[in-house]
């Protein structure tokens, strides 16, 4: 009970061979391989190309620099408070 046996097996490969049919099996499976070697080159090529600055849109603006305070009637002068 449980596992697959070997007459279950069989059964569920002439099922799949009956509903797919030899010839897109095959097709399917091709067009399977060419996906992973194509993801293959691209990891490649991702490697191989030379690191680039980020296009400007992501980079930092400089910060402007603070504007001085403004002074308070509580700013104290070397003579005294104003």
């Amino acid at each position: 009970m449980g596992g697959l046996s070997l007459p279950h097996l069989i059964i569920l490969a002439l099922v799949v061979l009956i509903l797919f049919g030899r010839g897109r099996i095959s097709e399917m499976m091709g067009d399977f391989g060419k996906g992973i070697k194509s993801f293959k080159q691209g990891m490649a090529d991702e490697t191989d190309r030379p690191v680039t600055a980020p296009p400007a849109q992501l980079q930092q603006q400089p910060v402007p620099p603070a504007a001085p305070a403004a002074a308070t009637a509580e700013q104290t002068t070397p003579g005294g408070t104003v």
